[in-house]
């Protein structure tokens, strides 16, 4: 366990290495009307690579997948959003924030256009990793609100704008559920085509321009600097692993949930399984504190609290079949603790390299992307053979086992 509590020991000329800019620019601060339009439009990217989950069972009906292996779907777009993650985020890092974020929603819009026509299982499942490559927008503007807040302010900032991102994830449930029980499953990805060009234009004409100095260096040294980021930071190792771990907790929930509601004894529609989502927004925007105790010290005091929260969520989840509000109840104490974790692991990063910021996101948020692919699949493998169950077993371990990687790197500092 060395690798994790032992603190960074990157020498000067490691340091050198990794592309810096020549100045530390000065930032006008966030304002209010900057903090929601970042929060809007998280939402409605990340939206884009949820819309599937109250779907999955249409899909497989459409396209001829068997249930065990409808996973697949979530899996595919997480994959996509990890490898945006790597190769895109740090562009964020280089180039004019402005115009990577209103260029990838463009290119987003033909993405979701494709999903919305796929004529075939290959189609859809190609279409989907291409919105989940360019739904990493998301964290280019996390990062932009990062460096624009003021350091004191930096946790509440991040906060605000990641509850848009928590949101954006919960609504994709219920409104994916209302177009889908009107109009069908593929007007879900059209409807956000268009929303999402919209969304395009206004960030466009309202992203405050980022005068900042960039580092001037090779595309390929960017990208390896990602990787050095890890070999300096002990910190960035921990708290990717334990995104890695809850965001697999948070889907090995909601990827599989829809197969049990929508079968007898429920038989839920497509709107009234959305629904649930709305649980897990109170959930998320209860977290939205959670900045402001990171930003006077208090991140280890959150991440423990929030860790046996999860882990305690999945009983009432698991008397599921005795009681819908027993779901519920689990739903916010779950969506609670994983946003307060991951507000919390934000805020710490955030804080450590300045001037590498997008960088740091898109390496951390490559573990929340293979978390959510793993827990998808795992999750839909596990109910197909266990059950309900089942599914809540894997829940619970997968929480276990962060709490004991948490409590083994407390020696990691904030």
């Amino acid at each position: 366990m060395n690798m994790w509590v032992t603190n960074s020991a990157a020498t000067e000329a490691e340091r050198s290495n990794e592309p810096t800019p020549a100045t530390t620019p000065s930032l006008p601060g966030l304002s209010g009307l900057t903090t929601l339009v970042f929060a809007i439009a998280c939402g409605l990217s990340v939206a884009n690579v949820y819309f599937a989950h109250p779907l999955l069972d249409a899909m497989a009906h459409d396209f001829a997948i068997a249930p065990a292996s409808v996973g697949i779907v979530v899996t595919v777009t997480q994959i996509g959003y990890a490898l945006g993650l790597f190769f895109i985020v740090p562009l964020g890092d280089l180039f004019d924030r402005r115009k990577l974020i209103a260029g990838q929603a463009v290119l987003s819009t033909v993405a979701l256009i494709a999903v919305g026509i796929a004529p075939n299982a290959a189609m859809l499942l190609a279409s989907l990793a291409i919105v989940g490559l360019l739904a990493v927008v998301v964290q280019v503007l996390v990062a932009y609100a990062a460096d624009l807040a003021v350091p004191s302010q930096r946790g509440r900032a991040v906060g605000t704008v990641t509850s848009g991102v928590i949101t954006g994830i919960l609504l994709a449930r219920f409104v994916a559920g209302v177009i889908a029980d009107f109009a069908g499953w593929r007007w879900v990805y059209l409807v956000s085509a268009a929303l999402t060009l919209a969304m395009s234009v206004v960030l466009y004409f309202m992203l405050p321009r980022h005068e900042a100095e960039r580092p001037r260096t090779s595309y390929p040294r960017l990208l390896g600097s990602v990787v050095l980021l890890f070999v300096q930071e002990p910190l960035l190792r921990v708290r990717a692993v334990l995104a890695m771990l809850i965001f697999a907790t948070f889907n090995v929930l909601w990827a599989p949930m829809v197969l049990p509601l929508s079968a007898a004894p429920f038989s839920l529609s497509h709107t009234e399984i959305g629904l649930f989502g709305l649980a897990g927004v109170a959930g998320a925007l209860g977290a939205r504190w959670t900045g402001g105790l990171v930003d006077r010290g208090r991140g280890q005091l959150v991440t423990g609290l929030a860790l046996l929260l999860m882990i305690a969520a999945w009983l009432p989840i698991a008397f599921m079949g005795s009681s819908l509000w027993l779901l519920v109840a689990g739903i916010v104490m779950l969506d609670l603790a994983i946003q307060a974790i991951h507000v919390t692991n934000q805020s710490l990063i955030f804080g450590r390299r300045p001037d590498a910021r997008s960088r740091l996101v898109g390496g951390y948020m490559i573990f929340y992307s293979l978390g959510s692919a793993l827990g998808s699949i795992a999750s839909t493998m596990a109910y197909g053979a266990f059950g309900w169950s089942g599914v809540c077993l894997l829940g619970a371990g997968i929480g276990l086992l962060a709490l004991l990687i948490w409590a083994l790197t407390l020696r990691v500092g904030q």
